[in-house]
C-alpha cells in the first residue's frame, strides 16, 4: 500500500482545490483521527477529509487528481462509516458524502421511485417513503444511519433478501463520476439498442461500455463457473449481474464495489408498496442448533425472512434499553430449561384473512413437527411490535460489544454465507473450530439466506490475538469453500480483500480488467476487491498490512484504560450516528452532522489522547481540539442509555477534564457555575435584589462578554416560601426528628434548581403528596454536585458525594422512601455516585426514587380519593433525555400514574431539548441550543400549547427562555385534579 504522509503533494493539492471547492476540507488532526476508525478491527488515519457539496464538487476531486503531479494521491470515498471491514479506511484522502449530499431529490409515488443523493440514510428515505405507502426494501440492521451510497457501493442487503434481494436489485439509475471526472449516468440497456444508448455518451464512456461487454460475451463460461449460486452473492464487480437476459447492466458491477471505480453521487431507486398486514412469530429453542435446524423446513411455508439470534445475544438484550419493550415475546421456560436459541419468523398477507390463515399453518407445523424441541411460541402482531422485536436483533452488533471483560467480539469472518441447505452442518464446524480455539463468540444473522454473523471474542490488545485472525480466517476460508459459500456475504470484502483470488478463480483476472479500465492508475480506495491489470505491481492489502486498533489501544496505560471504561470499546458500531431528529442520541452530532461531535468521535479522541499521554507525545493543538470536541458535548447521556455497548461520554468528559486542566487554566466561569448549588441558599435571602439586577442590560451584557453565560435564570417569587405552612416537615441536620414509623410518609431531596428557580414544581408536590394523605418530609439542602461533575472537578466531586452520602444513608435507615424531583439532577445519586474516581468509593445503601416511581408504588398499594374530578384534556409529556434513556420504563409510568387520575397521557418521540443544564447558558453554545430545540421541539410544543408538559427543569427552562411560556411539570396537571376535588 502507498505510504504517504501529509507532505507537499497532498498540500498543493488541497491547495489547488480549495479555491473552486464548495464544501468542507478538514486537515485538522482530531478530523483526520476521528476519520482512522470504522466498525473493524483497523486504524488507519487519512491525511485529509473532504467534505463535497454536489457533483461538481466530485468532479473537480477527480479532475485535479487527475493531474500528472498528482498521481500518487489515493481518493477512498466513505458513507455511513460503519463498515465492519476497512472499507472506507485509507492513509489517502477521505471524501465523506454524507454531511451535505443527503437530500433526498424526488419520489414518485404512482412510478414508485426515489431519486436520491449517496448520503441519505435509509430510515430516512423510508420515513418520507411511508407517507406513499412505499418503503426501499434491503433491511440493515444499521438502517438509521446506513447512506444509500455505502448501501450500493458494499451492495447490502440483509433481512428479508431471499425475497426483497439486494440492494442492485432496486438499482434503477446511477449517476457516477469516473476516475477524469466525468459524469456517468448509467441505466440497464437491451443488447438490441445498445449501440445506439452508448452513442451519446463521451469517448471515453463508449469505449469504457464496449470493453466491459466484450469481457463478458468472451468470458461467459469462466463467468458461471467462477461466482457461487448463492442468495447472497459475491459482492464486488458481479460480472454475472452485468449482462443476462440480453441486458448489459453496468450498474451492477458499480454496486458492490466499495468506492474502488468511481464515486457514486445520486441514485434512482426503485420502492415497494409497504406490505399491509405482517405478524412475526417468535419461537425460542433449547439449543442455538435446534434453531439453525428448524429454520430450514419453516422457509418452506414461505415466510418473508426468518432472522436468528442465540443465547450470548438474548440475555445481552435483557440488560439493555430494548427489553423494556421486547421480554413479554419471550418468556422464560420452567426451570431448569433455557432458551438457547430464538427464530424471528415474520409473515406478510395482502388482507388479515390471509395473514391469519398464514399463520395458522406455522402453528400447525409448530404442533406437528417434533423434529426440534421448541420451548416458547409468541406473536408480535401489526408494524409497532414487530418494529419493538427487530429493534432488538438490529442491536445484536452492539449488544455483542457489551459483554464484560476485554475480551470482545471482533468482526472479520462475521457475515459468510452458504447455501442454507448446508448452513447448519457448516455452522456446527465453525463452532468447532473456535471451541478448540477456546474462544466463546456470539451468533445471529439470516438463517433463510445462509448468513450468519459470528463474532469470536478476543482482546485485540493481546499480541496472539492478531495470529488468531489470521489463523480463523484462512481456516473459515477453506471452511466455506468446502459447503460451497463465501467469506463475505454481506459486508463487502474491504481489508478482506487478499481472499478475492480464491473466490473469483479464474474470473479474477477478468475482475482485475474491469478495475483497469475504470481506475488504471489504481488511485481509488487502492487494495480493495482486485488491482488493476495495468499495473502489475500493484498489491491487494493483506489482513494484517494495516494497523489493527488494539496496536494503539495497547499503548494507553491501564488505569486510565479501566478507568475510562465502556468509552475505551467503543467499538464504532455507529448507532450514535442516528439520523432522527425525534431520538434523544446525541444533539451535538444531529445539529452539527460532525463526526467530531458524536460519541464515537469522542470516544476516538479520548483514546489518541491518553495514548499520546501516555508515551509522551503530548501536542497542545491537539489537546485543544480534544477539548472542543468534548466541550460541544451536552451531557445528557443518551449515549451511555442507548448505545449498545453504553459508552458514557459525559463521565469521561468529566474525567478528562479532571486531567486534562492539570496542566490548562479553568475559566472564571467554570468556578462559578460548578459551584452554584453551594451558594444558592445564601443568595435567594437576597432574591429579589439578585433578580433586579439580573434584568439589567448592562449586567446581562457583562455577564456574556466577561464570563460566557447568557439567560441566567431568576429566582422563583416563592423561593423563599415557608415549605412548613404548605404541610411540609422540615428534618433538622441531625435528622432527629424523623418520624419512627415509614408509614405515609416520604423524604423529598431538593435539588437546586426545582428548589430555587423552579420552586412551584416544588410546592406543588408537596401539596400532591399532601392530598393523598402522605406526610412529606424535607431533607435539609445539600449540593447534588453534577455542576462539579459536568464540569470536571472531580476532586471536589468526591469530597461532596462522601459528604451527602452520610446524610442520604442516615434518611436511607428510617425506612421511608426518598424521592427526587428533577430526573437529571435525581439520577446522578444513582450513577455518578456509584462510580469510582481518584478516592474509594462511599458507602452507599441509600436508593432515591424518580417522583413517578414513588408514585406508581404508592398507587399500587393505595387509593385515590373518590370521585376525582376529571379534565377532558389529553396532555403529551415530554421526557428529559437522561430520565428516557437511562429509566426506560418512566414514559410508561407517567402514563399510568395519569391513568389512575382519569386522564390520558401521550408519550411524544422527540429529540434533546438544546439546554441540557449548563449547556444553554454558555455563550458560544446559544445558538447551537436553540437550533437543538428547533429540530424536534419547536413545532410539537406551538401545536399543543398547554397540553405540552415535560419532566426535566432544564427542558421547561428552555422553553420558558426561547417561547417565553411557562410549561407544567406532570405532577402540577395531578395536583390541579386534586384541588378541583378538595373545591
Amino acid at each position: 500500500m502507498k505510504n504517504l504522509s501529509l507532505h507537499s503533494i497532498t498540500l498543493e493539492f488541497i491547495k489547488q482545490l480549495r479555491p473552486l471547492f464548495q464544501g468542507d476540507i478538514d486537515l485538522s488532526d482530531a478530523g483526520k483521527q476521528i476519520f482512522s476508525t470504522d466498525n473493524s478491527i483497523y486504524q488507519l488515519k487519512p491525511e485529509a477529509v473532504v467534505f463535497p457539496k454536489n457533483i461538481e464538487d466530485l468532479q473537480l476531486i477527480m479532475q485535479i487528481s487527475n493531474l500528472d503531479q498528482f498521481r500518487e494521491i489515493i481518493i477512498t470515498a466513505r458513507g455511513g462509516g460503519t463498515g465492519t471491514n476497512g472499507q472506507s479506511l485509507t492513509n489517502g484522502i477521505v471524501v465523506d458524502l454524507s454531511r451535505y449530499m443527503n437530500k433526498i431529490i424526488h419520489i414518485d409515488p404512482i412510478k414508485q421511485i426515489a431519486v436520491v443523493q449517496a448520503g441519505v440514510v435509509k430510515d430516512q428515505l423510508n420515513l418520507e417513503l411511508k407517507k406513499y405507502g412505499l418503503f426501499f426494501a434491503p433491511e440493515l440492521s444499521t438502517s438509521n444511519r446506513a447512506t444509500i451510497g455505502g448501501m450500493i457501493n458494499t451492495d447490502a442487503s440483509g433481512q428479508g433478501s431471499c425475497r426483497y434481494g439486494k440492494t442492485h436489485h432496486h438499482v434503477l439509475e446511477l449517476k457516477t463520476i469516473l476516475n477524469n471526472g466525468e459524469l456517468l449516468e448509467s441505466e440497464p440497456l437491451k443488447i438490441d439498442v445498445f449501440l445506439e444508448k452508448i452513442e451519446k455518451k463521451t469517448n471515453f464512456q463508449k469505449k469504457l461500455y464496449q470493453q466491459l461487454l466484450d469481457i463478458t460475451l468472451k468470458n461467459q463460461a469462466i463467468i458461471k463457473k467462477s461466482f457461487p449460486k448463492l442468495n447472497r452473492s459475491l459482492t464486488g464487480y458481479d460480472l454475472p449481474a452485468l449482462y443476462e437476459n440480453e441486458i448489459f447492466n453496468i450498474n451492477n458491477i458499480l454496486c458492490g464495489s466499495e468506492g474502488t471505480l468511481g464515486f457514486i453521487a445520486e441514485a434512482t431507486l426503485n420502492v415497494l408498496p409497504i406490505p399491509k398486514y405482517q405478524a412475526l412469530i417468535n419461537i425460542g429453542y433449547d439449543n442455538f442448533q435446534n434453531a439453525l435446524k428448524d429454520a430450514k423446513a419453516l422457509m418452506e411455508l414461505n415466510p418473508l425472512s426468518i432472522e436468528t439470534v442465540d443465547s450470548k445475544v438474548l440475555n445481552l438484550a435483557k440488560n439493555d434499553i430494548v427489553w423494556q419493550k421486547v421480554s413479554k415475546y419471550f418468556p422464560e421456560p420452567e426451570y431448569p430449561l433455557e432458551i438457547q436459541g430464538i427464530n424471528l419468523v415474520e409473515i406478510d398477507a395482502d388482507t388479515l384473512d390471509e395473514l391469519e390463515f398464514l399463520k395458522q399453518d406455522f402453528i400447525n407445523h409448530l404442533q406437528n413437527d417434533q423434529s426440534v424441541k421448541r420451548l416458547t411460541i409468541t406473536f408480535a402482531n401489526g408494524d409497532e411490535e414487530i418494529k419493538d422485536v427487530y429493534a432488538m436483533r438490529k442491536r445484536s452488533v452492539g449488544l455483542l460489544g457489551n459483554v464484560v471483560g476485554e475480551k470482545r467480539p471482533q468482526p472479520f469472518v462475521e457475515d459468510t454465507a452458504v447455501p442454507p441447505e448446508n448452513l447448519a452442518n457448516y455452522i456446527a464446524e465453525f463452532r468447532s473450530l473456535l471451541d478448540s480455539l477456546g474462544l466463546d463468540y456470539g451468533m445471529f444473522g439470516h438463517v433463510d439466506a445462509g448468513v450468519l454473523h459470528v463474532r469470536p471474542l478476543l482482546d485485540m490488545k493481546e499480541p496472539q490475538s492478531a495470529e488468531l485472525v489470521k489463523l480463523i480466517s484462512d481456516r473459515i476460508v477453506e471452511l466455506t469453500h468446502k459447503y460451497g459459500g463465501v467469506i463475505w456475504g454481506e459486508h463487502g470484502k474491504g481489508l478482506r480483500s487478499e481472499y478475492a483470488p480464491i473466490f473469483f478463480g479464474e474470473s479474477y483476472p477478468l475482475i482485475q480488467q474491469v478495475k483497469g479500465l475504470f481506475d488504471p492508475l489504481n488511485k481509488l480506495n487502492p487494495g480493495k476487491i482486485a488491482t488493476p491489470d495495468t499495473l502489475s505491481e500493484a498489491n491487494l492489502i493483506k489482513l494484517l498490512d494495516v494497523p489493527l486498533r488494539g496496536d494503539f489501544d495497547k499503548q494507553i496505560d491501564k488505569k486510565d484504560w479501566n478507568a475510562f471504561s465502556t468509552t475505551m470499546h467503543c467499538n464504532g458500531n455507529g448507532a450514535c450516528f442516528n439520523f432522527d431528529v425525534n431520538d434523544p442520541m446525541c444533539p451535538s452530532y444531529k445539529v452539527t452532522r460532525d463526526r467530531v461531535h458524536s460519541p464515537k468521535g469522542r470516544a476516538t479522541l479520548i483514546k489518541e489522547w491518553l495514548r499520546r499521554e501516555n508515551k509522551g507525545e503530548q501536542s497542545s493543538s491537539f489537546d485543544k481540539e480534544v477539548y472542543e470536541a468534548l466541550h460541544g458535548c451536552l451531557s445528557c447521556k443518551s449515549c451511555a442509555g442507548q448505545c449498545p455497548i453504553k459508552v458514557d461520554i459525559p463521565d469521561s468528559k468529566a474525567r478528562f477534564l479532571e486531567k486534562f486542566h492539570q496542566r490548562y487554566k479553568r475559566s472564571l466561569r467554570d468556578y462559578l457555575i460548578s459551584n452554584l448549588e453551594r451558594f444558592m441558599p445564601f443568595i435567594s435571602t437576597f432574591s429579589n435584589f439578585y433578580n433586579f439586577f439580573q434584568k439589567l442590560r448592562i449586567v446581562q451584557k457583562i455577564q456574556r462578554d466577561l464570563i460566557k453565560v447568557v439567560d441566567i435564570p431568576l429566582f422563583h417569587p416563592k423561593a423563599r416560601a415557608d415549605l412548613e405552612k404548605l404541610g411540609a416537615v422540615l428534618l433538622k441536620s441531625d435528622l432527629s426528628n424523623l418520624p419512627a414509623s415509614s408509614q405515609n410518609a416520604v423524604i423529598l431531596v431538593q435539588d437546586a434548581f426545582t428548589r430555587y428557580f423552579d420552586t412551584s414544581v416544588f410546592i406543588e408536590s408537596i401539596e400532591l403528596i399532601n392530598a393523598l394523605g402522605v406526610t412529606p418530609y424535607i431533607l435539609p439542602y445539600f449540593p447534588n454536585g453534577k455542576p462539579l461533575h459536568v464540569h470536571g472537578f472531580i476532586k471536589e466531586f468526591e469530597e461532596l458525594r462522601a459528604e451527602s452520602s452520610i446524610l442520604l444513608n442516615k434518611a436511607a435507615i428510617s425506612g421511608i422512601p426518598l424521592v427526587g424531583l428533577d430526573p437529571a439532577m435525581t439520577l446522578v445519586y444513582r450513577q455518578e455516585y456509584k462510580m469510582k474516581y481518584i478516592q474509594p468509593l462511599p458507602e452507599q445503601t441509600f436508593e432515591i426514587l424518580l417522583l413517578q416511581e414513588w408514585l406508581v408504588e404508592w398507587l399500587n398499594t393505595n387509593s385515590l380519593p373518590k370521585n376525582i374530578s376529571q379534565i377532558e384534556k389529553v396532555y403529551y409529556l415530554a421526557g428529559h433525555c437522561t430520565e428516557r434513556t437511562q429509566v426506560p420504563a418512566s414514559s410508561s409510568q407517567w402514563k399510568y400514574i395519569f391513568n389512575k387520575f382519569g386522564l390520558q397521557l401521550e408519550v411524544l418521540s422527540l429529540g434533546c431539548c438544546g439546554m441540557a443544564g449548563t449547556y444553554g447558558h454558555e455563550a458560544e453554545h446559544k445558538q447551537l441550543s436553540a437550533k437543538i430545540y428547533s429540530q424536534s421541539w419547536k413545532y410539537k410544543q406551538e401545536v399543543l400549547g398547554n397540553r405540552f408538559i415535560a419532566t426535566g427543569y432544564s427542558c421547561r427552562s428552555q422553553v420558558k427562555r426561547l417561547e417565553h411560556q411557562t410549561i407544567q411539570h406532570p405532577i402540577q396537571v395531578l395536583n390541579e385534579i386534586l384541588k378541583l376535588n378538595r373545591a
